[in-house]
């Protein structure tokens, strides 16, 4: 639970935003040109509780940030069963009910991110011990259908998206994995299945999005090659699922990009002709560029990560099917690639738009660019 109630949290953040730089929504932002274009540019936001010096709404000089280039946010962590789900019988979803306040206040879309996270490694400990009895596919069932209607029901007619089942691949294997749930049903697809069917008769209207982590550089094959096999599951039985999340963390460890890049494009095209062909939608969910192999001249990192960022969202932008861009983060001083993949250096990663000065960088031009070069959306 948080010490402020959530209209006292908006009220402060309104209060501090007076000291902030004084952005607005326009035909220059990164939301003004993708809306021109029928899109959206969007980014996740971090959970701070009183204004403290993080990646969130609180923090006002971030909050100037999402209200300039956004329109839409998804939670970074906050709607995850970790945070949500502390225990078999209790929910909390006081912080995303903050989050998703603070959006609907500022005029943004909000994305759910994620309803399963079908990865041990990040399942809440009670749920990888929980015992599941003498029935075990009958209690998985309850266990599972039992947490997505709750959360479709109170957030269906205000979540615009949701990332139902998010990393059910494992990229070494082409599989998916092997968990407590999917043990319990003793069928993987039973489980992924029944997680999309039950978020669609609870939350009718929203986007229904299979999320995962592959993406266009060498050594994904495998990766791409299950998540292939996912989605061509999905339409022969029937799943409702209206696209493919993208999640773009890519990376680029070499000052020539053209070299760093070379040979990519036709497979990656490659996979995304397929996904689209099948019938869904794509969306970029989380995207960041991994700079941990450049050099530490600022400049020369920069520049390279906005040109492997540009070649690579050339080619998603070229597809109509795309709608939704999301940046995991606006400012580098934030970004979780900092504690996850630190550079040897110990230098902040300039992985997002803002640096950590929050001064727009050349990636920030690149995205500027590509909404504006892109082919506008049908209605």
């Amino acid at each position: 639970m948080t010490g402020l109630t959530r209209r006292e949290m908006l009220a402060a953040t309104a209060a501090c935003a007076i000291s902030a730089p004084a952005f607005a929504h326009d035909s220059t932002s990164l939301h003004g040109l993708a809306k021109a274009k029928g899109m959206r540019f969007g980014s996740c936001l971090a959970w701070s509780e009183n204004g403290a010096d993080a990646g969130s709404f609180a923090n006002p000089a971030y909050a100037a940030l999402l209200e300039r280039d956004c329109g839409m946010l998804v939670p970074e962590n906050e709607f995850k069963w970790q945070r949500v789900r502390p225990e078999p019988g209790k929910f909390d979803v006081t912080r995303f009910a903050d989050m998703l306040d603070y959006a609907e206040a500022k005029g943004m879309a909000m994305r759910g991110h994620t309803l399963l996270w079908h990865k041990a490694q990040y399942f809440p400990k009670w749920l990888n011990d929980y015992d599941f009895g003498a029935n075990p596919r009958t209690s998985g069932e309850k266990l599972l259908t039992g947490h997505i209607r709750t959360l479709c029901r109170l957030y269906g007619d205000r979540v615009v998206s949701f990332d139902v089942v998010n990393e059910t691949i494992d990229q070494t294997t082409g599989l998916q994995r092997e968990t407590s749930l999917s043990k319990a049903f003793g069928d993987a697809d039973a489980l992924v299945d029944l997680a999309f069917h039950t978020a669609r008769e609870h939350a009718p209207k929203s986007e229904l999005v299979y999320n995962d982590y592959m993406n266009w550089e060498p050594g994904n094959e495998k990766h791409r090659a299950g998540v292939l096999n996912l989605l061509e599951g999905f339409r022969k039985r029937n799943v409702p699922v209206d696209a493919l999340g993208v999640q773009s963390h890519i990376g680029v460890y070499d000052r020539d990009v053209r070299r760093s890049a070379a040979g990519q494009e036709t497979e990656w095209r490659r996979f995304l002709d397929a996904v689209t062909a099948m019938g869904y939608k794509l969306v970029v969910t989380e995207f960041d560029v991994n700079d941990k192999g450049l050099p530490s001249d600022t400049k020369v990192r920069d520049a390279a990560v906005a040109a492997y960022a540009d070649a690579y969202l050339e080619i998603m932008f070229a597809y109509p099917q795309l709608r939704d861009v999301l940046a995991w983060g606006m400012c580098d001083k934030y970004g979780w690639l900092n504690g996850f993949s630190p550079r040897a250096d110990g230098s902040i990663k300039r992985a997002t738009p803002y640096d950590e000065k929050f001064q727009p960088k050349p990636l920030y031009d690149v995205f500027a660019r590509r909404f504006a070069a892109a082919t506008a959306r049908p209605a």
